[in-house]
């Protein structure tokens, strides 16, 4: 399933079983699997862990599971089913203290989710817009330990219209700073933006996550991957 801005009203189901769409990928040719719990982000614990063990035990590349991990039990809970990486994102700003102690315990296993909506981060399923700017909250987990965030523009996200490279290029530049790995998700829909992207030279970008334009065949997984290795 696809949201579009983060917004529930506009979902799209692409496939009834996830699992389908894993293995789809990763015959495809991914090297990696984004998974987001959207009724776990939502409801604020995970919904969904019973899928994310099936794609783990199926798929041989790493998984990386967010949505609803706010707690060290969740995430705990995460890891066991199989994911690789934990991505938390309202815990990042509500408690960062917890965030320092599990990349304290976990190290790069864990993944500050950073979503941005008109510069300031959006945090509870994307549905509460707070006061903190992206760059700041980047600055502080990486004083804090983590090592590794997922920035994604969410006005942007599920629209296909092409990524936000000005807000990329702020938090990219954050994160260089803090010696810190970036991946970028949000409005990627086609080849060209994988390119714009690619030509930022962005030195802490490590990678994309594409989603809808992947469902729709706007490319496949390899071509994209081609795109930025380019």
């Amino acid at each position: 399933m696809r949201l579009v801005q983060g917004d529930y009203e506009r979902e799209t189901v692409f496939d009834a079983d996830p699992a389908d769409a894993a293995r789809r990928w990763v015959e495809q040719g991914a090297r990696a699997l984004h998974v987001v719990d959207l009724d776990g982000a939502l409801a604020g614990k995970p919904e969904n862990l019973e899928h994310v063990e099936r794609i783990a035990r199926e798929v041989e590349v790493p998984v990386q599971v967010g949505g609803g991990l706010r707690d060290a039990e969740a995430v705990a809970q995460a890891l066991a089913a199989g994911a690789e990486r934990a991505v938390l994102g309202t815990a990042t700003l509500a408690r960062p203290e917890l965030v320092e102690g599990l990349a304290a315990e976990y190290g790069e296993r864990i993944v500050a989710g950073v979503d941005a909506r008109s510069g300031r981060v959006a945090i509870e399923g994307w549905e509460r817009q707070t006061a903190a700017r992206p760059s700041d909250l980047i600055a502080g987990l990486a004083g804090r330990g983590v090592q590794r965030f997922v920035y994604t523009l969410v006005e942007v996200d599920g629209t296909m219209e092409g990524p936000g490279i000005e807000g990329l290029r702020t938090v990219a530049a954050t994160a260089s700073e803090s010696g810190a790995d970036l991946v970028y998700s949000g409005g990627i829909g086609s080849l060209d933006d994988l390119r714009e992207v690619v030509n930022l030279g962005l030195q802490s970008l490590s990678g994309v996550i594409v989603g809808r334009a992947l469902y729709e065949g706007r490319f496949t997984v390899a071509e994209g991957q081609a795109t930025l290795e380019g």
